[in-house]
């Protein structure tokens, strides 16, 4: 047998079974995933896993339109608080579950996102230009849900607390541990689609070079429209959970221009445009917001540590964690494949 015979490349660096791999690699989570709340029984880590699903759902949604169509977005959070104020007041002023009302909310965020993205991206609007404008529409809704009556006003809405499935509420963590967890797995099967459709081929184009993707025929305003649409549907969902989850909803919170930094910030910091970066970013950035919170006793010191590490990704991780990742394993297969070159010119 020749050393060429013996040398086994590893079946990803060849190529032949990355779906396959991938595949393998969602079940094993899956399965860990479902069976995780037997093990734990600490309601505080149940806690923190289904806040870091939730920060990557949210992540996700706007790792629609910001990581494979390529519009930054400072406003996301005016999807997220459209919709729990829709599903709120469905049941606070109609009584209607939000089990109902959640449907409401995704359709409510679509609808927003259809207008948005149509006066925006009809009037040409671009880079930081749409990113500008998406954070005036957020701040505009913030102002009216503070100034009318239906949204409770300054006030806020309060829910009453009533744990059942058709409230969306639950009497243990674990029920909303499974609910982000539905919502994630949503988010990774939109992600996954748009990698293998043409939609979302036709998005990374527009990512890439919009003048160029206009030129190939790619109707760019219908796609980018699309884009953000689902990024609304996703958005409204997030709302409920949140309304459901802690049973109350005013404008600073609906609206709050934080939570659009957090959902941009884990995708940027996990990869965007790939399917697990917003959830790789979630689990980082919350790992080490508790780390630092525990672990430093001095007032601010976590907080400045937490800059750091951010900063420190954000400087010399371009492409976040997944792009890191994705290096390696290029490295690692290119090397295997130098190395079985060298070993067949040395058979011949």
């Amino acid at each position: 047998m020749t050393l060429l015979g013996k040398l086994k490349l590893p079946k990803a660096a060849n190529g032949i079974s990355a779906g396959r791999k991938s595949m393998i690699f969602l079940l094993i989570a899956a399965v860990v995933t479902l069976v995780a709340p037997t093990f734990i029984t600490n309601k505080f880590y149940l806690d923190v896993l289904t806040l870091i699903f939730f920060t990557a759902y949210i992540g996700q949604s706007w790792n629609i339109l910001g990581g494979y169509a390529g519009q930054f977005s400072f406003g996301g959070v005016m999807f997220f608080g459209t919709g729990a104020y829709t599903s709120t007041i469905l049941l606070t002023t109609f009584g209607i579950p939000p089990i109902i009302g959640i449907f409401a909310a995704v359709a409510a965020g679509a609808i927003l996102g259809l207008i948005v993205g149509y006066m925006s991206f009809r009037a040409g609007l671009r880079g930081s230009y749409f990113a500008l404008i998406t954070l005036a529409f957020a701040e505009l809704l913030r102002v009216l849900a503070n100034s009318v009556e239906f949204t409770g006003g300054g006030v806020g809405l309060f829910l009453t607390y009533a744990p059942s499935l058709k409230n969306l509420q639950f009497d243990t963590p674990t029920g909303f541990y499974y609910f982000s967890l539905i919502l994630l797995a949503i988010s990774i099967a939109v992600a996954i689609w748009l990698e293998r459709s043409r939609f979302g081929a036709q998005l990374a184009a527009i990512r890439e070079n919009e003048d160029a993707a206009e030129a190939l025929g790619i109707d760019t305003l219908r796609c980018k429209i699309y884009a953000i649409m689902i990024m609304g549907a996703m958005g409204g969902a997030a709302g409920t959970f949140y309304a459901q989850k802690y049973l109350y909803l005013d404008p600073p919170i609906a609206y709050s221009i934080a939570l659009s930094v957090e959902m941009l910030l884990v995708t940027i910091v996990g990869g965007m445009g790939t399917v697990f970066g917003p959830l790789v970013g979630a689990f980082v950035l919350h790992m080490v917001n508790e780390i630092t919170r525990n672990f430093i006793d001095t007032p601010g010191l976590s907080m400045i540590v937490y800059g750091v590490i951010l900063i420190f990704i954000i400087s010399y991780l371009p492409n976040g964690l997944m792009g890191l990742f994705r290096k390696r394993q290029d490295i690692l297969g290119g090397s295997l494949e130098t190395t079985k070159n060298e070993l067949e010119s040395k058979d011949a």
